[in-house]
């Protein structure tokens, strides 16, 4: 590893709303992602969302290299591609020989994509979540026929 401290460009998305936020993260607080891999479940207080957890879903290198999850470590490999990450074909059956980078998060990373997979329990006073289970509740307490 280099003597420098990385700097990441984070992209977190929303499955729920379909948005996405990018920002960078730089010097130490950056540290924490180095030696992470793709798929891992993290604290999102990492990067800035307390509360939340979020999944590393790939990322790519200083030279656009894209990480790839079957090929381990940090390193750059060429391996042969049928499709996937790193290779579109576009005939039935196509293969190549592409350069992806392996599925460990190192300083030579530049992008990092994740999305969130759990969110915090909202118990303030605005609560619309929990006040629409206990009507939900009720209603099915209402239907249900009195033995």
């Amino acid at each position: 590893m280099s003597s420098y401290l990385a700097k990441f460009k984070i992209i977190i998305s929303d499955p729920d709303s379909g948005t996405s936020k990018t920002f960078e993260l730089e010097e130490n607080r950056s540290a924490p992602l180095i030696g992470r891999r793709i798929h891992e479940v993290i604290d999102g207080a990492v990067v800035g969302l307390s509360g939340h957890k979020v999944q590393i879903t790939g990322g790519s290198d200083k030279d656009g290299f894209p990480m790839r999850r079957n090929v381990h470590g940090g390193v750059r490999r060429k391996i042969i591609l049928g499709g996937g990450v790193g290779f579109n074909p576009s005939n039935n059956g196509e293969r190549r020989r592409k350069t992806v980078r392996g599925n460990v998060i190192t300083d030579e990373i530049v992008q990092i994509n994740m999305k969130i997979i759990e969110k915090p329990r909202q118990n303030k006073k605005g609560g619309k979540k929990e006040e629409k289970e206990k009507a939900d509740e009720d209603e099915e307490e209402e239907s249900k026929p009195e033995a």
